[in-house]
């Protein structure tokens, strides 16, 4: 099984490889920079079994490089694979089609079965976030919002709040959006709960629920 990591942590992704490839039957090829990914695979013969991305790298995030390797190969296996929570960027996930994630810190023999699973087709979520998601499916369903009393569709979002909730929309928390926008944290939250103001909800995930369904953001965008 021919495995690519993509990690620009250089001493954890050599620790992964060798774990990997210990048990003979993976074959692990290292990149350190995230730039570099696309150029790569476009010189492959043979397409990669499984990509494992870094969800934080400074060229490209997991996230983003997850989207242009999709948008090239829709058949392609990608998994996050990080140290950090990921709930938050649960729903951007399933929407780019990543077909899941595992931890940097799981025991070496968890890693390796998870890794096979997902070769295999399967879709890795671990319990405590799938139930923690269903519990958010509950209370935050777009049923729930379905008969909204505001009059959405006369609503608009100027550039700024557009911009910030596409970073929403790509997984962002508002540090990294301060840093990418070059305003101060500060800002980022007090353009966020205008955009909360106008639609009436009180969550990320809401505001881009709606903002999807009243078109409040490009299409293209948002796939």
């Amino acid at each position: 099984m021919n495995i690519l990591l993509v990690d620009d942590h250089i001493g954890v992704a050599q620790g992964t490889k060798a774990i990997l490839e210990r048990r003979g039957t993976m074959e692990v090829t290292l990149l350190s920079c995230s730039g570099q990914v696309m150029e790569h695979l476009q010189n492959q013969h043979q397409p990669y079994d499984l990509i494992l991305l870094d969800l934080y790298m400074p060229e490209l995030n997991g996230m983003e490089l997850a989207k242009l390797i999709l948008d090239d190969n829709p058949e392609a296996r990608i998994i996050i694979y990080t140290g950090f929570e990921i709930a938050t960027h649960f729903n951007m996930m399933v929407n780019i089609g990543i077909c899941g994630f595992i931890s940097k810190s799981l025991p070496e023999e968890q890693m390796v079965k998870a890794i096979e699973c997902a070769i295999q087709g399967d879709t890795l979520i671990p319990t405590y976030l799938f139930k923690q998601l269903r519990r958010q499916e509950i209370s935050i369903s777009e049923q729930d919002i379905e008969d909204v009393p505001e009059p959405l569709r006369d609503i608009t979002l100027n550039e700024r709040e557009q911009d910030i909730l596409m970073g929403v929309a790509e997984g962002l928390t508002n540090r990294e959006l301060s840093a990418k926008m070059l305003i101060s944290q500060r800002a980022v939250e007090y353009v966020l709960t205008g955009v909360y103001n106008k639609l009436g909800v009180k969550s990320r995930t809401e505001a881009l629920i709606k903002a999807k369904r009243y078109s409040l953001l490009s299409v293209s965008m948002l796939q």
